[in-house]
């Protein structure tokens, strides 16, 4: 005869000792959004404008570098220092340019790129037309040499002037009525010839020594915000500051 265990009594749920879960330590994914037709477009568009005025840009830089190794090439946050409540329209028309500082025996030069594609320019003083559009590019380059000219006045102890360039990248015609003053305008292929016709003002170590001082970050600081930091020279660091001595009083 077979003889079966006695059954155990069930126990109620409510009585069950709980058992601990453990979290899991993996990191949970989240779903990935999906952006929506319209902010892909755009995105798609933001970074289809930003590779076209790099390869502007490098264009440009190309040119300069054929004067030789008196000139330098320097890039400058122009887009912040623009930055201001009263320019935001014209802040649009500066995302279309490119820019940097160029430094060389002619002179400091703030140079701006603009691509024009296939289109046709009409330049008539400080009016540029392009596809019916009359952006602000020739004041834009004057407002973004005195920036530059006041950041490294600043910087140095003494004036230094900075010379506007207005520089147009692209294979359509450019119909030239009347040439605005106080700004360089030239196809970028004649970048190079634009800014040797300027001649010679400064020595290969001032341009040098000028260059050195626009690759500095604290040289485009405001005045206020310069005063807050302190900065140091190669192999110096805080530690070896020499420390101020309390007088017993």
């Amino acid at each position: 005869m077979t003889v079966f265990p006695a059954r155990r009594p069930l126990i109620a749920a409510s009585e069950r000792t709980p058992v601990p879960v453990h979290p899991d330590p993996r990191p949970q994914a989240y779903p990935a959004v999906r952006p929506s037709p319209l902010e892909w477009a755009r995105r798609r568009r933001a970074q289809k404008e930003a590779r076209r005025l790099e390869l502007a840009g490098n264009r440009a830089v190309a040119r300069i570098e054929q004067l030789g190794p008196a000139w330098h090439t320097v890039d400058w946050p122009r887009a912040a220092l623009a930055a201001s409540a009263e320019r935001e329209v014209i802040g649009a028309y500066r995302r279309e340019q490119a820019g940097f500082l160029t430094i060389g025996p002619g002179g400091v030069f703030a140079v701006s790129v603009a691509d024009h594609g296939r289109s046709r320019v009409l330049i008539a003083g400080d009016v540029v037309q392009i596809n019916g559009r009359r952006p602000p590019y020739v004041s834009e380059a004057r407002r973004e040499a005195k920036l530059a000219s006041k950041a490294l006045s600043r910087a140095v102890g003494h004036t230094v002037p900075v010379v506007p360039v207005l520089t147009f990248v692209g294979t359509g015609k450019i119909s030239v009525y009347g040439l605005p003053q106080d700004c360089l305008v030239a196809p970028y292929h004649d970048l190079d010839r634009l800014l040797m016709a300027n001649g010679s003002r400064i020595s290969p170590q001032t341009a040098e020594k000028l260059s050195a001082v626009a690759r500095h970050p604290s040289t485009w600081l405001s005045g206020s915000a310069a005063d807050q930091y302190r900065w140091y020279g190669p192999g110096e660091s805080a530690a070896r500051r020499p420390r101020a001595v309390a007088r017993p009083t």
